[in-house]
């Protein structure tokens, strides 16, 4: 009897002097909902939403009760939410140094970017600069000319699959499908420099999607990693599996064409992964290894496909569902570009309104409706609250798109708020945010340039030749649904009928 008092006792006092740390560790943290020792917020989270991964009505909640910056414990880590413009710009970008640092990745994560040798999940840092300023160079605005075909080619695609359903007399044309499959036959075009047939790109879209449609569900293992490889031993098979499916399909890919490069041999242009053979890892030396340049070519991938195809489906939808925008659009791009010929990059800058379009999608629909989760290189202080080294702190997105505060009426399609100063308009958020759909700072989204680029390029093409409808007692419904990204809960199936131009 006297072990067991000693060793409830004792049990006793460890979770009464942990509690008590914790509380004095976060007295000046931002505000929190109330917290359990080791279990943090977990049961309040549960109890607050009917969907633990829907965090956004909670916080919006928190932030009406607490102010601009809260924290919610998971387990005993904080995680700190940044919800209004003012205070996102003084920790993005005033501060930017401090956060511009990423947390330690989750078990997951780990499995598709081994190292964290990525530029998107790399810590601050010299190996994150080089990775960075690679991939700078290749999508600079110079560089983007010469994908110029690539668009084109890829454009082909989806024309020819949007008459041969016309033809067909298909009234539901699966729009969506066609805007991704052609942002896969683009950026791995791109990013492989050769022009793979429709099985191949099939092929990668495939291994692919199998991560990004599963991407939340395998969330599920990284809140209890101890424990995980037991309790979700199936689910664990499954996300190696797709991990070798994709090296499986990458790497020969990669290496033919390394040795395409050392025999010399001519290439169209100079391919994303062709600048990954050369580089050599800050402090050792080391060339990256297979399973790095297979991480960094899929995520060069994942940056441009499924968020600038969901972007794309916004926009069409939003077209569709407002027929006086399309139309407007349409006379826009007919007295840029002549009947017959070729919309070109140069056109694009002469087309305002399509600008603003493209604009006020990013703010009504952002791709993601959080940052990429931000950890401070150092303790620091914001608003008057302690952000201890290596928090993790993310951002409102879509919150700060849709903050009546900033945008009248914030909830309303309407382009012509930005046509005043649309080609100015800061989409990086250095002078103030306004919305961040790209995140800001040092680590914002670094393909700014190509994604504007290649949603304007389709948007205008597709508005240029074909007119956009539903059918008759149908409507559009712009119901959103979390997935990789934000997409439509109901895809677009719209009609479409060839313009006379």
């Amino acid at each position: 009897m006297e072990l067991w008092f000693y060793l409830v006792a004792s049990i006793s006092l460890y979770i009464f002097l942990h509690a008590l740390l914790t509380i004095i560790r976060n007295k000046k943290l931002p505000p929190s909902p109330p917290t359990i020792p080791f279990l943090g917020n977990l049961f309040w989270l549960l109890k607050s939403s009917n969907n633990f991964a829907a965090l956004e009505p909670v916080l919006h909640s928190l932030r009406a009760k607490y102010g601009n910056i809260v924290t919610i414990h998971i387990g005993s880590n904080p995680s700190i939410f940044i919800t209004t413009h003012e205070a996102a710009h003084r920790a993005l970008v005033k501060n930017g140094t401090v956060f511009a640092s990423r947390p330690t990745a989750v078990q997951t994560i780990q499995v598709f970017f081994p190292n964290q040798h990525v530029v998107s999940m790399s810590p601050y840092g010299a190996v994150w600069r080089v990775l960075r300023q690679n991939f700078m160079q290749v999508i600079q605005p110079s560089r983007l000319d010469s994908f110029s075909h690539c668009r084109k080619w890829a454009l082909d695609g989806i024309k020819k699959s949007i008459l041969t359903d016309i033809e067909s007399g298909n009234k539901e044309i699966p729009i969506n499908d066609y805007l991704n499959f052609a942002k896969y036959v683009l950026l791995s075009y791109i990013c492989f420099g050769e022009n793979f047939d429709e099985e191949t790109v099939k092929n990668i879209q495939r291994v692919q999607h199998s991560l990004v449609h599963n991407f939340i569900r395998f969330n599920v293992v990284n809140f209890v990693p101890i424990l995980s490889k037991i309790v979700f031993r199936k689910l664990w098979r499954e996300i190696f599996q797709i991990r070798h499916n994709q090296m499986s399909l990458m790497l020969p890919i990669i290496k033919a064409r390394q040795e395409k490069i050392k025999s010399g041999a001519e290439t169209e242009f100079e391919a994303y992964v062709d600048t990954l053979f050369e580089i050599e890892l800050p402090h050792t030396g080391k060339k990256l290894n297979d399973e790095e340049l297979v991480s960094l070519c899929s995520e060069f991938l994942l940056s441009g496909t499924d968020t600038s195809a969901a972007s794309l489906s916004w926009v069409m939808a939003n077209l569709v569902k407002y027929q006086n925008v399309q139309e407007k659009l349409f006379d826009e791009i007919t007295q840029v570009v002549t009947p017959g010929e070729d919309i070109e990059k140069e056109h694009l800058k002469r087309m305002p309104y399509l600008h603003a379009v493209v604009l006020e999608t990013f703010r009504r629909h952002p791709p993601g409706h959080f940052i990429l989760p931000r950890a401070v290189t150092e303790e620091t202080v914001i608003d008057g609250y302690r952000i201890p080294k290596n928090a993790m702190v993310n951002v409102l997105v879509a919150e700060l798109g849709r903050d009546p505060n900033v945008w009248e009426d914030p909830m309303e399609f309407r382009p012509e708020r930005f046509l005043k100063d649309g080609d100015k308009f800061d989409l990086k958020g250095f002078a103030e945010i306004k919305m961040i759909p790209f995140g800001a700072g040092r680590r914002v989204c670094p393909a700014i340039s190509m994604a504007v680029l290649n949603v304007e390029y389709f948007v205008a093409n597709m508005v240029r030749d074909f007119k956009w409808t539903v059918e008759d007692g149908c409507e559009v419904d712009l119901s959103e649904k979390e997935a990789f990204t934000i997409v439509m809960k109901n895809p677009l199936r719209a009609c479409a009928s060839p313009r006379n131009t």
